[in-house]
């Protein structure tokens, strides 16, 4: 018996999904999803080959609810910038939750983790930021540099963005895209302490192995969210800050410990308030989140399946209402 299987590519997915709010509710929801315990979501598959300064993450969850599961593989090379490639890669395969079938294959370069890893930064602004964000911070100067501000924007629309890297040219070109792309004003800043204190919203977005932003840089009135560190030995955030934080909150408490900020403030033995909330906790009020403007708040992104099947499934159903895709008999 012959089935069909849509074929999604990249160009498909950039005319389907966008990043704005729905993008970012659709990814809310998973995170609701999540602290709801009934997702099923393994500990992600990740291999490094460092012979290639390269790494490959697999992840994937089922969502009670939804027809489809994804299984999303991401490779990230890190040197393909010198020869001319991309440094990140991937695609989503959805399965049928009923039968287990392939229905679509998703070959979407890494668009769509970008924007959701984006959405979820989104997400945690809503929820942790303080109310009102003049200033906005990004430590890193790549393509999550200029999406989680764009994301940030969305929730938390600010006047002024602040952007430090290693590279200064880079940095240079990061604020110049983010100025093109939101009605701010975009500029470098050399010190990065001096942007941290300066900013209400600051997002690191490196894939540091030592921190980038120190405990001694917080202040009344800061939301921090860390999306760089997703794997065992990166580290974006001084351990000291984790404890030092009013509210702490992870993506996947599992994840961090492993994964994330939570894993060295652990290590150095400098975490010891107990299972920090998830994000999808403060989502759906059964842990509160940030109380007043003046608390300091960090929110700890590893990334997670549920995030992709959300993604993945709400770009098929978009597809197959605009009549977008090609379909393929097997």
């Amino acid at each position: 018996m012959a089935r069909e299987v849509t074929i999604l590519t990249e160009t498909d997915l950039r005319r389907l999904v966008s990043l704005d709010l729905p993008t970012v509710n659709v990814v809310e929801r998973a995170f609701a999803a999540l602290a709801s315990g009934k997702v099923v979501m393994p500990p992600i598959l990740s291999m490094a080959i460092p012979e290639a300064n390269g790494e490959v993450d697999v992840k994937t969850a089922w969502i009670p609810g939804f027809q489809g599961f994804a299984i999303k593989v991401s490779p990230g090379f890190f040197d393909n910038p010198k020869i001319g490639l991309p440094s990140l890669n991937g695609l989503m395969i959805l399965f049928s939750a009923k039968t287990g079938l392939v229905e679509a294959l998703l070959l979407d370069n890494g668009y769509l983790t970008d924007v959701r890893t984006a959405a979820a930064g989104a997400v945690a602004a809503r929820h942790l930021a303080p109310l009102t964000v003049k200033i906005a911070g990004v430590i890193g100067t790549g393509v999550q540099a200029r999406l989680q501000l764009q994301a940030a924007h969305l929730v938390r629309p600010f006047d002024r963005v602040l952007v430090w890297g290693r590279d200064r040219e880079k940095a240079e070109a990061c604020a110049r895209d983010l100025a093109g792309a939101l009605p701010v004003v975009a500029s470098y800043e050399p010190d990065p302490a001096r942007l941290v204190a300066a900013s209400q919203l600051v997002v690191t977005t490196t894939p540091a192995e030592h921190p980038v932003l120190k405990a001694e840089w917080l202040h009344r009135g800061l939301h921090v969210t860390a999306m760089g560190s997703d794997q065992a030995g990166k580290n974006e955030i001084e351990p000291a800050a984790l404890a030092a934080a009013d509210l702490y909150v992870c993506d996947r408490v599992s994840q961090c410990e492993l994964l994330g900020e939570l894993r060295c403030a652990i290590a150095a033995g400098l975490w010891s308030r107990g299972t920090p909330p998830e994000l999808g906790e403060i989502v759906t009020g059964l842990k509160q989140g940030r109380t007043s403007d003046d608390q300091v708040t960090i929110c700890d992104l590893t990334g997670t399946g549920a995030q992709d099947t959300a993604i993945a499934t709400f770009a098929v159903e978009t597809a197959r209402k605009a009549g977008v895709g090609t379909m393929i008999s097997t």
